[in-house]
């Protein structure tokens, strides 16, 4: 799990990651990457990230990649991401294709729902919380309110 200041270099993270996989013997390698889309006048997305459920959260899935014989990557962008340039890359190198395909999927979705990210709008330079884009996690009690709301 890797975390970045603002918006991620694509490139190098996987080109990063490919050098750091060159001899694992990996048959797949399967990557996804996450842009900010331009929509509701919105000139960035800003994150906030609870980084020991974070890391919590993605230890679970090292562990259930391992089981497969796979191995899951992510980085993530703390703070302001313009729009078109990525906030998110996660990959799984895996020694047979079906494994890292389904495992990318599930990864992905798990993310989506589950990880303790909180996303902003940047609007005329002020962050707005993203009601309508973010996803309450189960079971986060107070750290699901925000603005201090009772």
């Amino acid at each position: 799990m890797e975390l970045y200041q603002g918006a991620l270099d694509v490139k190098s993270i996987f080109n990063q990651w490919l050098d750091e996989e060159a001899a694992s013997n990996y048959g797949a390698f399967v990557p996804f990457v996450g842009t900010i889309r331009s929509e509701g006048g919105i000139e960035a997305l800003s994150f906030d990230i609870y980084e020991p459920i974070f890391e919590s959260w993605f230890n679970t899935w090292v562990e259930k990649a391992e089981e497969l014989g796979a191995k899951v990557k992510m980085a993530h962008a703390i703070g302001d991401v313009p729009v078109h340039s990525s906030s998110y890359i996660s990959a799984v190198f895996s020694p047979k294709r079906r494994v890292a395909l389904e495992l990318i999927d599930k990864f992905v979705e798990d993310f989506k729902a589950n990880a303790p990210i909180w996303k902003y709008d940047v609007i005329n330079g002020k962050r707005i919380y993203a009601e309508d884009r973010s996803t309450p996690m189960d079971g986060s009690g107070l750290l699901m309110k925000k603005n201090g709301e009772q």
